[in-house]
């Protein structure tokens, strides 16, 4: 038999009896906020809640392994473990549950995540990076289940990746590696795809991960014999367990959730497992209980018999914590000794359901107090204003009648008494209106700051450089310039690396890293399994802790593979944290014109709409693509670059200033002049609407061209108004679906630039079919806008307008 965990602590009876009455009184604590958290929700006073109850000794357990730098990637029910790591105070837990926006009293999400979503601020104010080193941290929850599992996998990589890679700072990030990545999830979420294809992915890289697997026995209310091949995880598993002298696999350890002992026991051999051998162990916890079921939003007494009532009653971890407590008895030198009596666990069970009221009362009085504040700031100027409006008396008699008030409720008292009053010019009115004002500027930080970067390292506050072309530069596939210019950014910048499907050993599928796996090492040029997620996720992990990498995706159309972990995980990371947390990875695919429905596809309008807080750019060629990496490497914003999939084969001049030059995120380029329509375009599309400017002008139409080059952000210096100012027309070329980029173009430039006045026509979209691109050049002469369709299309707009001089086609 093994010695456990207590039996090779070097304690004398006194200390370990205190650590075990401390780990039962903080998971006494943890069970008190549970407890009062789902009151708190059922009297109206926060709007959901989910806790973790049921699962305090496994998370204790778990805590006393986890090191500072370490990281944990998990789901919402890791109150008791965030307890344990000074990651959550009772104060901080309820200022969560009722969605307190003060970062100084919610430090996790400052009210905008849900309870139970926990996270430790890496950064600084400023968007710097604090030392990891000296933290335990918490990388950002997010609910949806087992999304948090693809990052996880690259937290992981990252210690096996520092073990080998140092530079400058590399200090605040790891300890040559020494670092573990524990992850959690509920045993249903098991089913989802994203679990199997990180722990397949982890086995194969052989990381240094803890998975710890909550047991409940159920899916909310669907039992676990429905949601898997087989009910017991562990046995599923066990073809993934690793053999004696094999390089691939993983540890498995199952452990029941109510025996304290096994659970530090089990927790101790899976970190020997993942720090000293850096293998990844999944930890299957059994016999969870869950004593308030899922939710605040319905009972389990409806899908739990009473059998299993009354088991989960005589199992609770906490229950049996006690009684073992009660029970455990040890002869020192002929002494009997104790660990405690009754009467000392009841003292601090009481001491438990007093500390967390108090912490309750304190974070209610907190949150309320700011609500008030504002409150007591525009109530009398709505007063003053009633004054002088029986209607606005009205709204005000409403509003004093409400038994709840919240920030809404003034905001509408406030924002409906100036529209009541819309005819006024009074001073109470315009007092009532600047109040307004300020007020909601502060608001608009708190709810709405923090989508992109605000720090000195934003994209577009690096400083353009231009590409410097000479007589003597060399005329060179795309695809050679991008290369060259890879190989400065591999040599510039030794904490970036990329990895994906064929990047490695051939580099890349279109040889744009060709020969840079053999000249900087399979560790930075990495080829990958076919798994577009935990690509993505081994990209967020890894620039969570300091490294730059390039996640590549082969074509644009297997990016929906991985769109959840963008959109749900990478594109809020940074607003959900309210700048706490940053995640700079970049994001490569190639797409576009080409061939077939699965490899010229433009989902660009899904794109657009599912990452806002990720940059979209799609350069024409591989010169601008190359300097679009030369920025994003300066700044701290990720990024999915869109590389012209027919370009790699075509000319271009390479730059006597590669891995120097900056191409600006966020400006257009007007690729050619003209006066009577602006023809709006971007990506492999711009080629074709060259060709049709062309040809128009023969037909005596002076098209101006700009490449929009970045969709986000968009034009920030407003061009294309500036342009409709000259040419009063707009066309807007797209080859993704009618209504799709192309609605968002014109959302842009007719609503944010204000450009609908400057027109004299109507704006025309010219957009691919409805379906997939059919296969063949053919096929996609028919399937997406052609230099004839353009021609005739934007023939049209003048033949409307003057058809003596245009007449019909």
């Amino acid at each position: 038999m093994p010695e456990t965990y207590i039996q090779t602590q070097e304690l004398s009876f006194t200390d370990f009896k205190n650590n075990i009455l401390e780990d039962y009184k903080l998971a006494r604590i943890s069970r008190e906020m549970s407890y009062l958290g789902r009151r708190e929700v059922l009297t109206g006073k926060a709007k959901f809640g989910i806790f973790g109850d049921g699962k305090e000794l496994p998370q204790l357990a778990m805590a006393k392994v986890f090191k500072n730098g370490d990281w944990r990637s998990g789901y919402y029910r890791d109150q008791t473990f965030a307890l344990a790591v000074d990651a959550l105070t009772v104060e901080t837990f309820f200022a969560q549950l009722y969605a307190d926006t003060s970062v100084e009293r919610e430090p996790a999400s400052a009210g905008r995540q849900m309870n139970g979503h926990f996270a430790t601020r890496t950064l600084n104010e400023d968007g710097t990076w604090k030392n990891l080193m000296e933290m335990k941290n918490i990388s950002a929850d997010i609910s949806p289940t087992a999304g948090q599992m693809p990052r996880l996998l690259g937290l992981a990589q990252a210690s096996k990746i520092f073990k080998e890679v140092q530079f400058d700072g590399s200090g605040k990030f790891s300890n040559n590696g020494n670092e573990i990545a524990f992850g959690t999830i509920g045993d249903a979420s098991t089913a989802e795809g994203h679990f199997f294809e990180t722990l397949n992915a982890a086995c194969a890289l052989q990381v240094p991960m803890i998975v710890s697997i909550w047991d409940d026995g159920y899916g909310i209310s669907v039992p676990t014999k429905n949601q898997r091949a087989k009910a017991d995880i562990a046995e599923m598993l066990s073809g993934f367990q690793k053999q004696e002298g094999s390089d691939q696999g993983c540890q498995i350890i199952q452990v029941k959730a109510w025996d304290f002992p096994a659970l530090l026991d089990a927790y101790a051999r899976a970190e020997h497992f993942a720090r000293v051998e850096s293998t990844p162990v999944v930890v299957h916890v059994i016999e969870v209980t869950q004593p308030q079921g899922h939710s605040t939003s319905g009972s389990h007494e409806r899908y739990k018999d009473e059998s299993r009532l009354t088991w989960e009653t005589e199992f609770d971890g906490l229950n049996k914590l006690k009684e073992w407590i009660l029970t455990y008895e040890v002869e020192i030198e002929g002494e009997k000794m104790a660990l405690s009596t009754e009467e000392e666990l009841d003292n601090i069970e009481k001491e438990a359901k007093k500390l967390v009221k108090n912490g309750q009362k304190i974070a209610w009085e907190n949150y309320r107090n700011d609500i008030d504040a504002i409150k007591n700031e525009i109530l009398p100027l709505v007063e003053n204003l009633a004054s002088q409006s029986d209607e606005v008396k009205e709204v005000l008699k409403s509003f004093k009648a409400l038994i709840t008030i919240g920030k809404r409720e003034i905001f509408h008292l406030a924002r409906k008494s100036v529209l009541i009053t819309r005819n006024q010019n009074s001073d109470e009115r315009n007092s009532l209106k600047d109040k307004l004002a300020k007020i909601s500027e502060i608001e608009k930080d708190r709810y709405s700051s923090h989508l992109y970067s605000q720090s000195a390292l934003k994209t577009t506050k690096v400083q353009e450089v231009k590409p410097i072309f000479t007589e003597n530069s060399e005329i060179l596939d795309g695809r050679v310039v991008l290369r060259n210019n890879f190989d400065k950014i591999f040599e510039k910048y030794p904490q970036t690396l990329v990895f994906g499907e064929d990047a490695g050993n051939i580099g890349d599928v279109n040889q744009g890293l060709e020969g840079l796996q053999e000249k900087y090492g399979a560790l930075r040029i990495a080829d990958t399994g076919i798994r577009e997620a935990t690509i993505l996720g081994q990209g967020i992990g890894l620039a969570m802790r300091g490294l730059r990498p390039i996640a590549e995706i082969q074509y644009l159309d297997y990016v929906l593979y991985c769109l959840q972990g963008m959109s749900d995980d990478l594109a809020t990371l940074h607003y959900r944290t309210k700048g706490g947390q940053k995640a700079p990875v970049i994001i490569r695919t190639r797409g576009h014109r080409l061939e077939g429905i699965w490899h010229s596809g433009s989902p660009m309008a899904g794109i657009l709409n599912l990452v806002k807080g990720i940059l979209v750019l799609v350069p024409r060629n591989l010169t601008i693509a190359a300097g679009f990496y030369n920025t994003l490497l300066q700044s701290d914003e990720p990024a999915i670059v869109v590389e012209p999939l027919n370009g790699y084969r075509l000319k271009e001049k390479q730059p006597e200033n590669l891995g120097e030059y900056n191409i600006p995120v966020g400006k257009v380029d007007v690729t050619k002049e003209g006066k009577d329509v602006t023809l709006v375009t971007y990506g492999s599309t711009w080629r074709l609407v060259m060709e049709a400017a062309n040809e128009l002008e023969k037909l005596g139409i002076s098209a101006e061209v700009i490449d929009i080059q970045s969709l986000i952000p968009f034009d920030i210096e407003s061009e294309i108004a500036k342009s409709l100012e000259k040419t009063s027309r707009l066309v807007v070329i797209d080859e993704d679906v009618s209504g799709g980029a192309s609605a968002f173009i014109l959302q842009q430039v007719l609503e944010n630039q204000n450009a609908f006045k400057l027109l004299d026509s109507q704006p025309l979209t010219i957009a691919a079919n409805d379906h997939r691109p059919a296969y063949g050049t053919d096929g996609d002469y028919f399937s997406k806008p052609s230099v004839d369709d353009m021609v005739e299309k934007i023939y049209g707009i003048f033949n409307e307008n003057n058809s003596v001089k245009f007449p019909n086609l």
